[in-house]
């Protein structure tokens, strides 16, 4: 199975926000390693739901603008 790869640098940045997520809504400090864990489970286990939705997304706006080519034909009477 695939599997979703995400920069050290953007883990980084998405572990700051968890952190400040969980500062700033629950008042609670998490620290390094229990933000990691929650940034890895969340792209382990929610990571692929978000994905397929975004290839799906994707399919019905490509499928959606290939129709509207077919719009372009000229026809000749």
């Amino acid at each position: 199975m695939n599997r979703i790869k995400i920069d050290k640098g953007k883990k980084e940045e998405m572990r700051k926000k968890v952190v400040s997520y969980f500062h700033s809504e629950r008042d609670d400090d998490l620290g390094d390693l229990a933000s990691q864990l929650i940034v890895d489970f969340f792209i382990e286990e929610l990571g692929p739901y978000i994905y397929n939705q975004g290839v799906e997304d994707a399919y019905v706006y490509t499928k959606d603008k290939a129709e509207d080519m077919l719009a372009l034909q000229i026809y000749r009477r």
